[in-house]
């Protein structure tokens, strides 16, 4: 006899307790509105978007992965780990091969049909503003059994920390208008992207509006057109900034106003993730001219 015990709305996270005579399972709501049915707590996790990694070993449970995708890169513990491909290339028939009792991956991804038709779980979830961090980090924590008491402890304290970084910031830095670039195409971060969120936050003003989508396929004339004040770029795609028509013409650019970021940094900074505190305070140190080894200048 199944027996529904209760439903849960914080933060727009839906899970249903079944109980058997001998079971019980959890349901949970992916972001495909697919009901995900776990008999009992995953002990063998494949994760394969970065932010979700970061995710379960926030949570406490990285010794649950036995694999990830190639981008996943923290903790350090993961080295070790075997890797999967990417999230819009899995290794199908590696990730089967190491009998996961859950497989975590984006809603873009390719191949979460496949790996139902072989019978594994797939959870897809994929955060795109702060609050969807929250509301992803608690599904989680529900499907590893984790209290929730513990995910809402993680997210306050990543919360917590963004505030302070927002409020660290003196007033002559706020206001400053910034392009922030996410890769060479040139994709930008918009005001309803995540990054946007936190821009907004440390009181910084995008070029880029909500109404363009959060991370758009821009025109370079555009951002000349807008003039920011601040570049935030990796360095990996500054190089391909300066033969960009008009662009070396750029205040921000003949100032020098460009933070350019390490690899590792810009991972940091491009996943909606346990890591936006740290992802916030690197954008304060660019806003207030503190960062180190770029290429801009103290305002």
């Amino acid at each position: 006899m199944l027996k529904r015990l209760t439903n849960l709305h914080r933060t727009a996270v839906c899970v249903l307790w079944l109980i058997t005579s001998t079971t019980q399972a959890v349901v949970l709501r992916d972001d495909r509105q697919v009901d995900v049915i776990l008999a009992k707590p995953p002990q063998r996790i494949v994760s394969l978007l970065p932010s979700l990694t970061e995710t379960v070993c926030a949570l406490g449970q990285c010794q649950k992965l036995v694999g990830v995708d190639r981008y996943s890169n923290w903790p350090d513990s993961l080295d070790q780990l075997p890797r999967m491909g990417g999230g819009i290339d899995p290794n199908i028939e590696s990730v089967v091969a190491l009998k996961p009792d859950l497989v975590l991956m984006a809603t873009s991804a390719r191949g979460a049909e496949r790996f139902q038709a072989l019978g594994l779980n797939v959870m897809a979830l994929e955060p795109r503003s702060h609050a969807d961090v929250q509301r992803v980090m608690r599904i989680v924590a529900l499907a590893l059994d984790v209290p929730v008491q513990e995910s809402d402890r993680v997210w306050h304290h990543i919360d917590a920390a963004v505030s302070a970084a927002a409020q660290s910031m003196p007033p002559q830095a706020k206001g400053q208008r910034v392009y922030f670039e996410v890769s060479r195409a040139p994709y930008g971060a918009s005001e309803s992207s995540f990054i946007g969120e936190t821009l907004q936050r440390l009181g910084a003003r995008n070029v880029l509006p909500a109404s363009l989508g959060p991370f758009p396929k821009i025109n370079p004339e555009f951002v000349v057109r807008a003039q920011p004040d601040i570049i935030m770029v990796g360095d990996s795609n500054f190089a391909d900034m300066t033969t960009r028509p008009g662009w070396q013409n750029m205040q921000a650019m003949r100032t020098q106003r460009v933070c350019t970021f390490k690899p590792a940094e810009s991972d940091v900074l491009v996943r909606a993730g346990p890591r936006m505190a740290e992802a916030a305070r690197l954008m304060a140190k660019c806003l207030t001219g503190k960062a180190p080894g770029n290429t801009r200048k103290q305002p």
